[in-house]
């Protein structure tokens, strides 16, 4: 029955983060809530399903497929460091390249940000997450739940790629990537203040993830 259960909570987490997004019926939930209360919306929703996905397979019969080592811990600590990061410098600023980017005909390639090293960092952040957390939870279900993250999550920029390529041109898009690829690694950003503060909540989301994680998941990240 807990296999059932964890299969449904699959089944449900794919139909909530599919059909929502198809043309005819996101265009619908837009008119009616528009585009900022849809992404609320959806984001909100996507949380919800996915604290219940992680909460169906704890329920999973236990298959253990590796133990947990102690640099597992240590490991997922600095790498989550990472994931908190990525959004934080990247969530709307702009990147014509990728989703979510806000202002995008502002975009410096002199400037990318980010952008210079991760072209998708909304996608990567999320990648890192369930390749991360793959290490401390050898058990067949959760290999399977963050195994399929990582795929989706992978599969994500060349699906944007394809698209931004077809939208922009080839060759602009090409031209815009090389621009971005050779701008300075250092320069003086155009806010420092704006620069503070992004890395200033990615720290204080990692550390409340790290004293959130026993009461919400029942394990302690810490070695």
């Amino acid at each position: 029955m807990d296999w059932l259960i964890f299969a449904t909570a699959f089944l449900a987490f794919f139909v909530t983060h599919g059909v929502p997004v198809r043309p005819p019926i996101k265009a619908r939930i837009v008119n009616w809530t528009g585009r900022r209360g849809f992404t609320l919306g959806y984001s909100a929703l996507s949380f919800v399903m996915l604290g219940m996905l992680i909460w169906a397979a704890g329920r999973a019969p236990f298959v253990a497929l590796w133990p947990l080592a102690i640099w597992h811990k240590y490991l997922v600590l600095a790498g989550m460091f990472a994931v908190c990061m990525l959004p934080a410098l990247s969530i709307a600023r702009p990147n014509p390249f990728s989703f979510g980017g806000a202002k995008n005909h502002l975009f410096d390639p002199k400037r990318p940000g980010i952008i210079r090293w991760v072209r998708h960092p909304l996608l990567i952040a999320p990648a890192l997450w369930a390749g991360l957390h793959l290490l401390p939870n050898g058990d067949v279900a959760h290999v399977i739940l963050f195994g399929v993250f990582l795929g989706f999550a992978l599969l994500g920029p060349r699906i944007i790629d394809r698209r931004r390529r077809r939208e922009m041109g080839p060759g602009a898009w090409r031209a815009l990537l090389q621009r971005t690829k050779t701008a300075p690694v250092w320069y003086r950003p155009h806010s420092i203040v704006d620069l503070g503060l992004r890395v200033l909540i990615g720290v204080v989301v990692w550390a409340l993830l790290i004293m959130a994680h026993p009461g919400v998941i029942g394990v302690s990240p810490l070695p």
